[in-house]
Formats: structure tokens, C-alpha cells, sequence
């Protein structure tokens, strides 16, 4: 499977094939799609904190953001991981 950080591309070709062939509805697909997306954030947040996944918690979650508001403010929107 590819890695779905590698270039910040949180969703995959392969991810959204996968989800697109499951036999669910509509609504369920796209909450598979956030939960998706939301797994690789959470991936690349616990490995900048050095936190194990299940030990974020949403004050943890906050700080990170925090972080990366602050970089992308005074470092630029190039430095920042995220990159909407």
C-alpha cells in the first residue's frame, strides 16, 4: 500500500479505490473517507509529538495545530507540513 504521508497526500488513488469498491452507501464511504484522512493526520501528529496514537488526546492534538500555525506564520506556508 502506499504510504499515505509521502508527499502530504493524506488520501490515496488506492484509498479511495478501495473505499469506492466496499459494498456500503454513499454517506458510509465518505465517513470512511474522513476516518481515512483522519488516521494519517493522526499518524503524522503522534510522530512529530513522539506520542503513540492512542495516547493523543485533543489537548495534544491542539498543540500540534498550535505548532503548526506558528510555523506557517513565521516561517511560511512552505515549512508548514500542512499545506491547505
Amino acid at each position: 500500500m502506499t504510504d499515505p504521508l509521502q508527499d502530504n497526500q493524506f488520501f490515496t488513488l488506492e484509498d479511495d479505490t478501495i473505499i469506492n469498491q466496499a459494498l456500503v452507501a454513499s454517506y458510509e464511504k465518505n465517513l470512511a473517507r474522513v476516518a481515512v484522512h483522519s488516521l494519517s493526520l493522526l499518524r503524522q501528529i503522534a510522530k512529530d509529538t513522539g506520542v503513540a496514537i492512542e495516547d493523543l488526546n485533543t489537548q495534544k492534538i491542539m498543540q500540534w495545530f498550535e505548532k503548526e500555525a506558528k510555523i506557517r506564520i513565521e516561517q511560511g506556508p512552505d515549512a508548514a507540513f500542512l499545506k491547505w
